[in-house]
């Protein structure tokens, strides 16, 4: 069946599916979505998206969206490289760091995100910026110690909650800030070079931030 991915690339969770795909070697379309590229709001992709945001998955007749489902979704369709564990603890081990990717780390992160990216400077609030760093560093290291006891986020092969933490590794590194060196974190630099050079990431992990 063919595979189409609503959304720009310049969103996180459009480059967790895009991430996945690609490792997963699937062909597929991707149609700009969302902010200058609209679309969001039309009925027909309302029909498929109530919520109207981005990503979005076609496979065949069936629409699906959440940027962690479809990644936990294609990863479950198409078994090859065993990124969905097929034994029960190993998969929810996978899934609780999807979850919390998207519950706790992006949370923290996304503020500063915005604030230097997608906001102009004469109007960036450096106290969010403040904030959102005092709440995300205790996680970058929470992480670090996690990947010092672990060869990938979920054991000692890569599955589908790597690319969801690529994904959040390469936009926090990627700001222009202090806090935001990965040197600093040799646990994860050293996961993250395993990850980011791979042709898989090519289109994903290179892209600048926007």
């Amino acid at each position: 069946m063919s595979i189409k991915i609503w959304g720009r690339t310049s969103s996180i969770n459009v480059r967790k599916v895009v991430l996945t795909a690609q490792w997963l070697k699937l062909p597929f379309e991707r149609v700009d979505a969302g902010q200058r590229f609209g679309k969001l709001d039309t009925p027909e992709y309302r029909s498929m998206n109530p919520n109207g945001l981005i990503p979005l998955l076609e496979h065949g007749d069936y629409a699906l969206w959440e940027s962690n489902v479809i990644v936990r979704y294609l990863c479950a369709v198409h078994p090859v490289g065993g990124f969905y564990p097929e034994q029960l603890q190993a998969r929810f081990n996978a899934e609780r760091w999807m979850d919390w990717q998207q519950t706790t780390l992006n949370r923290a992160t996304g503020p500063a995100f915005v604030q230097w990216i997608r906001t102009p400077q004469v109007s960036r609030d450096f106290a969010v910026i403040a904030q959102s760093c005092k709440q995300s560093l205790p996680l970058w290291a929470l992480l670090d110690g996690h990947l010092t006891q672990s060869k990938f986020m979920a054991g000692d092969r890569l599955t589908m909650a790597d690319f969801p933490i690529a994904c959040e590794v390469h936009r926090w590194f990627n700001l222009p800030q202090s806090e935001s060196d990965l040197s600093a974190y040799p646990a994860i630099a050293g996961w993250y070079a395993h990850v980011y050079p791979q042709p898989a990431s090519v289109g994903v992990l290179d892209l600048p931030l926007e």
